[in-house]
């Protein structure tokens, strides 16, 4: 968000985004990309040359070399004197329009040439050439200068009173312009890599993102260039670009080298970057040193130095707290930013967005390569809440600048929304700042009429993010005019009947810090806004302050996850009734820079109720007693166990809660008891009864014509296999559980065959089921030598009269088909 951010706040600091330096101004920088091209001349192109572009906009242009001490780069020149009384007078001239005015000596013919602005690239001169320096005046040209010599001092006649004269004069000119010598007199960069002055300079226009690639660079060239100025800036300006890993990299390293030189904002932005990446217990202990620092500096206390403990203690509860909402990354979100939501009629919503809609010559803000900022509106989509099919709000508003944060009357007859300052072209304050300002429109036969700016508005300083309390009869903004706490604070004006307005007011400092405050909606009972000056999670985090119109506003509260994250989270709006709204952020997962999200408390969902169970009582077999405590499981058809229970000492166990027609499984289990394991299969909103009767392991063990036997249920074979099937494995898998409670017990097995067949390959097919079944019984866990033997006997001991001589069903012929198992030792 940064990027958008830095560029709107307004643009710059007030505006968009979220954590603009505290020594930037409330605006945007003085920056070429930004300044109005002359009527009925053609942008320029950076794919052309300075020397085209100069030819094409018919400016004169000269180049001269080996310059003791001058710049290299390209100067807009507007005269040439030689020493005296009209050389002081015209840097005089233009020390009142331009920050850096200067001159060149040329030696060679001892003339001097006066230049306005300073720009290391060609094509910028030439744009600034044609659009903010004296655009009417036909005499100027630019001098670029090449292969200069660099020196310590500059050589200066020692016998030229007049040239003395003038020096002394430029040296008592105000410290916030460069002295009136050139640039390079007054600003040496010979001890400077050119990398590094191609970095400063972009990032003195704050063109954040372009300075931190380069700052990066020249910092991997080696330690030599590890100075403060340096790690300082690449540290700002991955800040200012929302990259607070990297950020959090060289605030670290300044920390570590540099601790004594760091200022008390140098340390504000070191304790952020380190919320900004969940550092929560170091960032608390850097703002005990921020504050600190602000009482060193003479500042006004914060809240910081004023209860340094409470606000640890604040943080905490915020960290821990986390509210029931739904948050949703709307539809409308591009690559690029999108923020300021706000109600328009009962279902649109108006937003400002960087999206390129529009097919040719897309006009973009050099810094981050993104469009300007237009107005947008869509559809809100009711059952999700999602916004879709964006669409450019209105021609009469949007403009080549930027438009953004926009508020309506109750009617949505007249809006309200901040702009760049500009008439035919943009406005500068003498430093060279474009401020922005409020704009009003009125809706006449359907059709937004032409903006007008609001009274309070100034060339001098800026306002914006206008929100308007739901009567229509407040108007809430953010400004760094006089009056002003902090960076931007929060002002209030009366708005009258006949379209005036009162004189703004303070918030006061329950509200406004002195950081930012910014993004302001009201509602009926509560002011929300964001702020980077209270306790919070992240950046600019949102915040509420409730209000009477007797007591005023209470102390701001944070609102806490999810709503705020450990970025920037801002442009909050809500609807009071449903607890329904928006909310911009740059947190991690979004689609942009900025991304627009809905929330809403989830809905509860009525489900109906569910009347389907399992239930039933487990007893003994042979008593019928109830047996408390066994373990009932209930699977699915899967196998994965759903649930368990241990029964009531009545025996029973119930299931509730499943799903309809849907086959479980139910395994029980107690003790020296067989398992029993059933399907059951439920009924929509019915319940099954199952009763469970358990066998003892003990009650396998049978004598038969005085032979004692393990007595389970047939082990049965397919015709002419020897696998053992499933039903089968049940039932052996049974016997294994009574030889593992006895576990002196050995048995042998006996395996048989039907008389189908060859009676020789009968008595093959049964050795080989009886061997079958002993691998089985010994792959459970059995010891080999407790099965003594293995034998198969074929058709010889036939249960029935199944032997050839008459025809037997198919029935018949399974019986006899089986195992038998006989126990040899107990």
């Amino acid at each position: 968000m940064k990027k958008l951010i830095s560029v709107y706040l307004f643009l710059a600091v007030l505006g968009l985004a979220a954590q603009t330096t505290s020594e930037t101004s409330l605006v945007l920088v003085n920056n070429t990309d930004n300044k109005q091209i002359a009527s009925g001349t053609q942008p320029i192109s950076i794919n052309e040359t300075f020397e085209a572009a100069a030819d094409r906009n018919n400016i004169p242009y000269r180049k001269l070399t080996n310059l003791v001490g001058v710049e290299e780069g390209y100067y807009i020149i507007t005269g040439v004197f030689s020493h005296g009384k009209n050389l002081k007078r015209a840097l005089q001239k233009l020390k009142k329009k331009f920050t850096a005015p200067g001159y060149i000596n040329n030696p060679e013919n001892d003339l001097n040439y006066v230049y306005a602005q300073y720009h290391p690239y060609g094509l910028e001169a030439v744009e600034a050439c044609i659009s903010n320096v004296n655009p009417k005046n036909t005499d100027k040209w630019i001098l670029e200068v090449v292969e200069n010599i660099a020196k310590e001092d500059i050589l200066t006649p020692q016998n030229d009173a007049p040239a003395n004269e003038l020096n002394q004069y430029v040296t008592n000119l105000d410290n916030s312009l460069d002295n009136a010598l050139t640039k390079a007199n007054s600003d040496n960069p010979a001890s400077k890599s050119k990398l590094l002055q191609r970095a400063d300079h972009y990032f003195n226009k704050m063109w954040y993102a372009e300075a931190a690639k380069l700052y990066e660079e020249a910092l991997k060239k080696g330690a030599e260039n590890y100075s403060f100025v340096v790690i300082r800036n690449a540290a700002d300006a991955h800040y200012f670009n929302t990259n607070m890993e990297k950020a959090l990299q060289w605030y670290d390293f300044l920390y570590e080298n540099y601790k004594d030189d760091m200022s008390a904002d140098n340390i504000f932005r070191y304790a952020h970057s380190l919320k900004g990446t969940g550092k929560y217990s170091r960032s608390k202990r850097l703002m005990r040193l921020y504050g600190k620092k602000t009482k060193e500096e003479g500042g006004s206390k914060t809240s910081y130095t004023n209860s340094r403990t409470s606000n640890e203690v604040v943080l905490d509860k915020i960290l821990k707290t986390s509210h029931d909402l739904e948050i949703k990354n709307l539809a409308i979100n591009s690559k690029y930013s999108e923020f300021s939501p706000m109600f328009f009629d009962t279902d649109k919503i108006v937003f400002s967005s960087a999206k390129d809609s529009s097919f040719f010559n897309t006009r973009r803000y050099k810094w981050n390569d993104q469009p300007y900022l237009d107005l947008y509106v869509a559809k809100i989509n009711e059952e999700s809440q999602d916004l879709k099919e964006a669409i450019k709000f209105s021609k009469k508003i949007n403009t080549k600048y930027h438009e953004a944060s926009v508020t309506f009357s109750p009617d949505n007859t007249t809006l309200y929304f901040t702009r760049n300052n500009y008439g035919k072209k943009l406005k500068r304050d003498k430093n060279g700042i474009n401020h922005l300002k409020i704009y009003r429109s009125t809706k006449v036969n359907g059709e937004w009429t032409e903006a007008i700016e609001l009274p309070f508005n100034s060339d001098n300083y800026s306002t914006g993010h206008p929100a308007l309390s739901p009567d229509g009869r407040k108007l809430y903004f953010v400004s760094d005019m006089p009056g002003t706490i902090g960076m931007s604070d929060i002002f209030v004006v009366d708005v009258f009947k006949d379209g005036t307005f009162s004189k703004p007011l303070n918030l006061g400092p329950n509200v406004n810090t002195e950081k930012r405050e910014m993004f302001p909606f009201i509602s009926d009972e509560k002011l929300y806004f964001s702020s980077d000056g209270r306790t919070g999670i992240g950046g600019l985090d949102v915040f509420e302050a409730a209000y009477t119109e007797v007591d005023g506003f209470d102390p701001a509260i944070n609102l806490g996850k999810p709503i705020n994250s450990k970025l920037d989270d801002f442009s909050y709006i809500v609807n009071e009734d449903t607890q329904q709204g928006f909310f911009a952020s740059n947190r991690s997962g979004g689609k942009g820079d900025d991304d627009i999200y809905s929330f809403r408390t989830p809905l509860v969902e009525e489900v109906p109720e569910n009347l389907n169970v399992i239930a039933g009582v487990v007893a003994e077999l042979q008593t019928g007693s109830v047996m408390p405590e066994a373990l009932v499981q209930l699977f699915d058809e899967n196998n994965i166990k759903l649930k368990e229970m241990l029964t009531e000492d009545d025996g029973s166990f119930v299931f509730e809660d499943l799903q309809d027609n849907t086959k479980y499984t139910l395994k029980t289990t107690y003790r020296q008891y067989f398992d029993d394991e059933r399907p059951v299969d439920t009924k929509e909103n019915e319940t099954i009864n199952v009763d469970i009767s358990l066998k003892k392991l003990k009650d396998m063990i049978a004598i038969e014509d005085g032979i004692k036997k393990l007595k389970t249920e047939i082990i049965h074979f397919d015709f002419d296999k020897s696998y053992i099937r499933n039903d089968a494995a049940k039932e052996l898998d049974k016997l294994v559980e009574v030889m593992s409670e006895y576990p002196q017990m050995v048995i042998k097995i006996e395996s048989h065959t039907d008389s189908r067949g060859e009676k020789a390959y009968n008595e093959y097919l049964s050795d080989k089921r009886a061997k079958s079944t002993r691998d089985y019984i010994i792959s459970k866990g059995i010891d080999p030598e407790r099965i003594e033997s293995a034998i198969g006997y074929g058709e010889n001991r036939l249960l029935n009269e199944c032997n050839g001589s008459v025809r037997c069903s198919e029935v018949d012929h399974y019986l006899n088909r089986r195992s038998e198992f006989i126990i040899t030792n107990m």
